[in-house]
């Protein structure tokens, strides 16, 4: 299967230029395979009769990351300069603001192909390349199943308004691209680029916020590592996904939303497994399918099509109506960022979640929803609120500044959402309290896997 049309978008009216190689500048899309992007380049060079190479850019100061990020990130640039090198094809890795090394690798480029991504500074990057260089950039979307586009031209009110228009195209897009091998190999071309193969010497040499460590016992970077993860749910796991999935004592989740931030997994492959594994029952793989595909690209149209999509203003009307109404409202608790942090309020469940969040870089998904709504609670105003949550959120989870999380601190504040009974803070936002954890789930349970983990993060 070529790559769809529908995945390529244009972005200059530059021609094909005089080049020494087709270039892909990868930067959303990390992974050396079902990578529309990487399967173009090599289509195109193959026509040119031209080698490709492959680059990415790694600055010092991205957006919110640290040296968490970091870890993860260039464990899985390792990986994908070893499968490269397997297809041929030279992959550099060069330190610099994204678009300015594209640019400097694409002066000699006959065509840029780039990978899309949806937030504000990854577009404005795409925009830079495509003004500036001096040949035709085209962009293939493949970090989402179904083009952003061709679901829908407005940012969705709501799940149930975006799931009929992706259900209409999934037959279209649940196809994975035929990998390609390039008729010229590029390994003997000489680029520079940084050594991959000493990731703590990469770090050290980088000026980025050091402040919250890698997590390497519980998450490992890469799509080996990614897919090794999914076989072990699929074997495992998939079979009480739809009973255990709001479960948070248990770990009966895929656990992929890192691997899918990075690019370094394609949705499309994921849903491909899922949907055709012999594990578990049709309820099962329908409801990883409605949070793979429904809920993570109603995310990803939020933040597509609303500018404002990291800020309280994102929020519906009814919502900042009904939360201005109650701000002077008595707060039974507050607490300062510092305190909720580290970790120091009167719910033990809410501290056994940001203490997950600490120390693996991960929650599971029903504790993300109620630890955002406490915070919301537990702050005088629901701006600042607003802010703490996607500012901690973004700093500890391996997951965090993607789509899905800017939907999700909205979501804790009445996006995709409606209205509910009155009450007092919240208005009429959605309220979780400790009582419906010990009515719905084992939270004793959960509490103590925590500990469990943080303990073994220690080694003690």
């Amino acid at each position: 299967m070529t790559v769809a049309e529908t995945r390529i978008q244009v972005l200059n009216d530059r021609e094909v230029a005089p080049g020494d190689y087709v270039l892909y500048w990868m930067q959303q899309s990390q992974r050396a395979e079902h990578n529309p992007a990487l399967e173009l380049a090599i289509r195109e060079a193959n026509r040119l009769k031209l080698p490709v190479v492959v680059v990415f850019g790694l600055m010092d100061d991205y957006p919110e990351a640290n040296q968490r990020h970091y870890r993860f990130l260039l464990e899985g640039l390792q990986d994908v300069g070893s499968a490269l090198m397997r297809k041929g094809i030279r992959f550099v890795v060069q330190r610099g603001v994204p678009p300015a090394v594209a640019l400097a690798l694409g002066s000699r480029a006959a065509l840029i192909v780039c990978d899309v991504g949806y937030t504000r500074h990854q577009r404005e990057w795409r925009r830079a390349v495509a003004a500036d260089a001096g040949c035709r950039v085209l962009a293939v979307e493949g970090d989402v199943v179904v083009p952003v586009a061709v679901v829908s031209n407005k940012a969705e009110y709501a799940a149930r308004t975006i799931r009929p228009r992706i259900q209409k195209h999934l037959d279209d897009y649940l196809t994975l691209p035929r990998p390609l091998r390039p008729r010229q190999p590029s390994l003997d071309l000489s680029l520079e680029g940084l050594d991959l193969d000493d990731i703590d010497g990469v770090l050290a040499g980088l000026k980025i916020d050091r402040s919250v460590p890698p997590v390497p016992m519980f998450f490992k970077g890469g799509t080996a590592e990614a897919k090794k993860r999914l076989r072990g749910f699929i074997r495992h796991r998939l079979a009480l996904y739809d009973s255990h999935s709001n479960q948070p004592q248990t770990d009966d989740i895929s656990m992929m939303s890192p691997y899918l931030h990075f690019g370094q997994v394609s949705p499309v492959y994921l849903a491909l497994q899922v949907r055709d594994a012999r594990a578990g029952q049709g309820i099962d793989r329908a409801a990883y399918l409605e949070e793979l595909i429904v809920r993570r690209e109603l995310a990803i149209n939020f933040v597509y099509y609303t500018a404002d999509y990291d800020r309280f203003s994102c929020l519906p009307d009814w919502a900042r109506k009904t939360l201005g109404e109650h701000v002077d409202d008595r707060r039974a608790h507050v607490y300062s960022r510092k305190e909720l942090e580290a970790a120091r309020t009167h719910d033990p469940y809410w501290n056994a979640a940001m203490r997950e969040m600490r120390y693996t870089g991960f929650m599971h998904n029903y504790m993300r929803m109620y630890w955002g709504k406490k915070i919301l609670e537990w702050t005088p105003d629901p701006e600042e609120a607003f802010d703490t949550t996607l500012a901690i959120n973004n700093k500890y989870f391996l997951d965090g500044r993607d789509p899905n999380s800017y939907a999700g601190v909205a979501w804790v504040y009445g996006k995709h959402d409606r209205a509910w009974a009155e009450r007092p803070v919240f208005g009429k936002i959605r309220y979780m309290a400790a009582s419906g954890l010990e009515r719905k789930c084992d939270i004793q349970a959960y509490v103590h896997k925590v500990d469990q983990r943080v303990r073994r993060s220690k080694g003690a």
